[in-house]
């Protein structure tokens, strides 16, 4: 089986996660894949394969063949779940050999087309292998394409049995895209002193600082009236959400920010007149401006209910996680580690903090030192998601250097 037919395989999987859900994880296909993973690591010839029983999260571990060596124990981990911003169901994956750097068009019935104007990057990609979606669902890449690589990685370790190497440890993780993906993670059971999670995007991207993030669950409590006799009672708490979001500045949007600038990002509502309820996600690599930004909001909803009385307006702010930076600082050999590998394995790396939050960033603060690596696709969430296979072929060389960097001795 090749990279790109593993891949494909993965993706024909619909894992959707889902908010919101009580159970874990929060849809079954995700633990339709999680079985199947564990079924193919056995017949590999791993012998170290486990699977939570409750939780469905699936650990292996390749034991080190160097018995007379301290080699710190390295772990590897992806999830299998797909973002529910878009269907990952039925996925139609297209595949264009020798990609000539334009526009592509995803479903000519539906008008679908992935253009360069608005996907400049793209081009990068001209003369490669690139896989793409039919318009109509995501692709997958985030992070089928992170599970093909450590499953390709894993296949070559289960074969070489000669090449020196630590201890590897694996696991697949579920609900990542909703933000649980570690929620019952078993770092001590899985063994690693570092990991990585393998869930970025384009060759050598490799990302050692996220987000911290908070999550802002709004209620907003009106006063239904007849609109003919609504002078002086009606309270609309749809128009009264829409006051509250008209103060958080519109340029720190998701759309109007880059980098390490911070965000408010709406994602949900729903309501009507009588009681309306949204959903923010805030978020910020600066630890102060973090906190700052969080009572921004909470003043924000301050302003509202001294317009329409207390208790108009209620927020419940959890933070989610934190930027992984300062704990990845004690402890420089692990990026350091990534970066020499991503050479070995041809690309150029480019250390960068990732907008957004990985497994890792959680894993950090429970004790697992754990950045994020490249996987090859891009567009993720979304019907323009690729994911190109020369850099997926990559990404399973990187790890094997990994390996190999780890076990050398210096």
């Amino acid at each position: 089986m090749t990279p790109l037919e593993r891949f494909l395989e993965y993706v024909s999987f619909d894992t959707m996660s889902k908010s919101g859900a009580e159970e874990y994880p929060s849809t079954p296909g995700q633990r339709v894949l999680l079985d199947h993973l564990k079924a193919q690591l056995i017949r590999m010839g791993i012998t170290d394969v486990r699977q939570d029983p409750r939780y469905g999260y699936v650990y292996a571990s390749i034991p080190s063949n160097c018995p007379d060596r301290t080699i710190p124990a390295i772990g590897f981990i992806a999830h299998v779940d797909t973002s529910e911003a878009m269907s990952g169901k039925d996925v139609k994956p297209q595949i264009i050999e020798n990609y000539d750097g334009g526009d592509i068009v995803l479903n000519r019935k539906l008008n679908i087309v992935t253009k360069i104007e608005d996907f400049p990057e793209m081009s990068d990609l001209k003369g490669k292998t690139v896989v793409v979606t039919d318009g109509t669902t995501l692709l997958g890449s985030d992070d089928k394409a992170g599970v093909t690589a450590i499953m390709e990685m894993a296949q070559y370790y289960a074969e070489h049995h000669k090449e020196a190497h630590g201890t590897i440890c694996i696991a697949f993780t579920a609900d990542e895209e909703v933000g649980r993906g570690v929620d019952f993670f078993d770092v001590q059971g899985f063994g690693a002193h570092y990991a990585y999670t393998v869930d970025g995007g384009r060759a050598g991207d490799l990302s050692g600082e996220t987000f911290n993030a908070a999550d802002a669950k709004v209620t907003v409590r009106g006063c239904s009236v007849h609109p003919g006799e609504g002078y002086g009672r009606l309270k609309n708490a749809l128009q009264i959400l829409m006051e509250l979001h008209a103060l958080l500045p519109e340029h720190e949007r998701p759309e109007n920010t880059r980098f390490r600038e911070g965000f408010y990002h709406i994602v949900q509502t729903d309501g009507d007149v009588e009681e309306a309820h949204a959903e923010y996600i805030i978020r910020d690599h600066d630890t102060a401006a973090f906190e700052d930004r969080k009572l921004f909001f909470l003043k924000a909803a301050g302003t509202i209910n001294s317009r329409y009385g207390e208790g108009t307006v209620t927020v419940e702010l959890t933070d989610q996680y934190y930027n992984m930076k300062p704990h990845l600082d004690r402890h420089p050999d692990v990026l350091r580690k990534a970066i020499i590998a991503m050479a070995k394995a041809g690309m150029m790396p480019k250390v960068e903090p990732i907008r957004g939050g990985t497994d890792g960033a959680r894993l950090t603060f429970m004790g697992l030192p754990c950045p994020n690596l490249c996987t090859g696709g891009g567009n993720f969430h979304g019907k323009h998601e690729y994911l190109c296979v020369e850099e997926l072929e990559e990404t399973v060389e990187m790890l094997k250097q990994l390996v190999r960097e780890w076990a050398a001795e210096e």
